[in-house]
């Protein structure tokens, strides 16, 4: 088979906030091939994103994304890396083109999966999938008190795990962040897991994260994440050296492999996060899930939005036993909770399963992404490059 059409759908809430929620929009992909149809997300703004796939030939090493896909072959796993590596060779210079190539990526491996009718990570090569321990994954409340109220709700929910994120995490005082961290340990009680997300609030001030550390090791946190930007790597090294034994957690913004790779090799992180919605896809987070296993780091998913990017996150590691924590959006927008028909509940012992069903095991509702979908055309020269699609 060939790739047909690739058509993306920018969806969003009718009203959007300034807040850490990437649940409030949704770049939804839709790759046809033949008579199969799969399904992707990419973790990144819509416009930009099909911006990336539509623009007009700038030079050589910058075209649109999809001059490197449509009509060409799809046949096996070997053809979806053959087409990455084309868009990232004709698109070097598109800085957007990797965001755009993960929800491609993600489809192409679900029209494969639904025409072999095996699930993604079958074809992967994993010969079993074993059950994640999810994480309620929540932002800090305004107050101390209401990230308890937070941590008490995840743990009346039989969560084990929750970590909290932003907010006002790292953005006042020492003293603020510890009354937060010490009320996420008590609404978790003594043998819940907290992690704590700080999004990247100290840029690469290695000092001011250092003054939560004796904090994070009385709260007993599992990891600090994303205390720097990606690419602040010495950074990360430094600050793990004084926050141990609470290991480091980030990789959530690396966007090809050899980001990914750096921060293993060189920021001294225990947990390397990796969203499929932003790093290219599965086909690079399953090589990033292999090289982390080799080097003795801890892989785990990154994903806030719809349960469609949380099976596509979970595929790339779903056969190593040893990863077995997984991040489980509670807080999600509708537009995300309703884009799929099918959702991955947690079993009776609390784990978190990847589909055993063909492809990605899920199927977006053509009334919700009718309901939120943004009526949008893209006009160059007087041709138009894009035009919202029918869902």
């Amino acid at each position: 088979m060939r790739i047909d059409a690739i058509d993306v759908f920018y969806l969003s809430m009718p009203e959007v906030l300034d807040i850490g929620d990437g649940s409030q929009d949704a770049t939804l992909v839709r790759v046809r091939a033949g008579s199969h149809t799969g399904w992707g997300q990419c973790e990144a703004s819509p416009l930009a994103c099909i911006a990336a796939l539509v623009c007009p030939l700038s030079h050589s090493a910058c075209k649109p994304v999809q001059d490197s896909l449509l009509g060409q072959r799809l046949e096996s796993p070997d053809d979806i890396v053959r087409l990455g590596d084309s868009v990232r060779a004709n698109s070097l210079d598109l800085l957007q083109a990797d965001h755009m190539l993960s929800g491609i990526d993600i489809a192409l491996w679900d029209v494969l999966g639904r025409a072999r009718e095996m699930p993604v990570w079958k074809l992967l090569g994993y010969r079993k999938a074993y059950g994640k321990v999810p994480y309620a994954s929540v932002l800090f409340g305004d107050t101390p008190q209401e990230t308890l109220e937070k941590a008490r709700k995840a743990r009346a929910a039989k969560f084990r795990a929750a970590k909290f994120g932003w907010g006002p995490f790292g953005r006042t005082t020492a003293a603020a962040d510890r009354d937060h961290l010490m009320a996420a340990r008590e609404g978790m009680t003594a043998d819940g897991l907290v992690m704590v997300d700080a999004g990247t609030v100290w840029a690469e001030d290695v000092a001011r994260a250092s003054e939560r550390a004796q904090a994070l090791k009385d709260c007993r946190a599992t990891w600090l994440e994303e205390p720097f930007h990606t690419g602040a790597l010495s950074e990360y090294a430094a600050l793990s050296r004084v926050t141990a034994p609470v290991r480091l957690a980030g990789g959530e913004g690396s966007h090809n492999f050899h980001m990914a790779r750096h921060m293993i090799d060189h920021a001294g992180v225990g947990f390397i996060q990796i969203d499929t919605g932003r790093i290219g896809g599965i086909s690079p987070s399953k090589r990033v899930a292999d090289y982390a296993v080799e080097k003795g780091v801890t892989y785990v998913n990154h994903t806030f939005t719809s349960h469609l990017s949380l099976s596509a996150s979970l595929q790339p590691y779903a056969g190593i036993e040893r990863d077995e924590i997984c991040e489980y959006p509670v807080e999600a927008k509708s537009l995300a909770v309703e884009l799929t028909r099918e959702h991955l509940e947690r079993d009776a012992a609390g784990l978190v399963h990847v589909p055993d069903a063909p492809g990605l095991g899920m199927t977006p509702d053509p009334a919700t992404i009718a309901r939120y979908l943004v009526d949008t055309t893209i006009t160059v020269r007087g041709q138009v490059l894009y035009r919202t699609p029918t869902p």
